[in-house]
């Protein structure tokens, strides 16, 4: 039998070079303020579903949700290997937090629909909650198994899967449909140059009616766009709400409890400090020091 995965991927911006500007007045960040990266423990959860991919009979499917150029995302998920690629976007997903993400990913997993297994990364580096995966099985009432290291076996309908905890790590099995959070366990594998001629032409219906001008969607031929791309295996299919049958007061601002007021890019700092030689007396020295002041022993 052939294994439907689906991958949930993010486009996220570089929490590496946060600025005073990095969030706008509404408490939502400004992504056009830093430069966007791929998740990285989505790199992580894509590269353990073609691990899959490679030992098994499987389909993977990459979806984000995200503004019309996270589709970059996806194209790289398509050179690395993936077979299908959604972008869910519409501007009623503006403003989601992990409740509202949650409910829009779920309902893009069912248009997608047959799928017997969900890999998502353990977190974003925007959020760092570690929420969407665990709240999409919920409404999707499927199990799940979070901080996964390594799929051991696949058996019919069953997983079983090593997860990491402290201390150790367990070995658990599930019955499919499933949904796995992946952590930083493995390495991504790097693009295949063979797809990355290939799928640099792949294209949203978006960006095709740019290529063509502003009258191109309205010309009736986008049809025609979808079914020659879908045909040549570049069709990167893309949803919006209402194509995935999402209730718009479930989705975006409207549908998120969780608001930020503010962001703060906090560096510490000493008033003072001491040099210590690099010798076996400035050791010693501190040492004893540290020891009087009961920061040791």
């Amino acid at each position: 039998m052939q294994y439907k995965i689906i991958v949930f991927v993010k486009q996220v911006p570089d929490t590496q070079n946060v600025t005073g500007q990095a969030m706008k007045p509404d408490g939502t960040v400004n992504r056009q303020a830093l430069p966007a990266i791929f998740n990285p423990e989505d790199l992580n959860a894509l590269e353990l579903a073609l691990q899959i991919k490679d030992n098994y009979d499987a389909k993977v499917v990459v979806a984000t949700m995200g503004p019309p150029n996270a589709s970059k995302v996806l194209r790289d998920a398509l050179c690395m290997g993936a077979d299908e690629a959604v972008l869910l976007t519409d501007r009623a997903f503006a403003g989601s937090d992990t409740l509202a993400t949650s409910y829009a990913l779920s309902c893009c997993a069912k248009k997608i629909g047959d799928f017997d297994l969900i890999l998502c990364g353990r977190q974003a580096i925007d959020g760092d909650t570690a929420q969407v995966g665990p709240q999409i099985a919920e409404k999707l009432a499927i199990p799940q198994i979070s901080y996964v290291e390594q799929v051991l076996e696949l058996k019919d309908r069953t997983i079983r899967a090593k997860r990491a905890i402290e201390g150790g790590y367990e070995i658990l099995e599930a019955p499919m449909p499933v949904l796995l959070t992946v952590i930083d366990a493995n390495e991504p594998r790097p693009q295949n140059a063979k797809r990355i001629m290939k799928y640099k032409k792949a294209k949203t219906r978006s960006e095709f009616a740019a290529a063509q001008g502003s009258t191109y969607a309205e010309s009736g031929q986008m049809a025609e766009f979808e079914k020659v791309y879908g045909e040549k295996g570049l069709l990167i299919k893309e949803w919006t709400a209402a194509e995935t049958g999402a209730d718009l007061k479930r989705c975006g601002l409207a549908g998120s409890p969780t608001k930020v007021k503010q962001i703060m890019s906090v560096v510490l700092t000493a008033s003072d400090f001491k040099k210590i030689e690099p010798t076996e007396a400035g050791i010693s020295s501190f040492i004893h020091e540290l020891i009087e002041d009961h920061t040791l022993g």
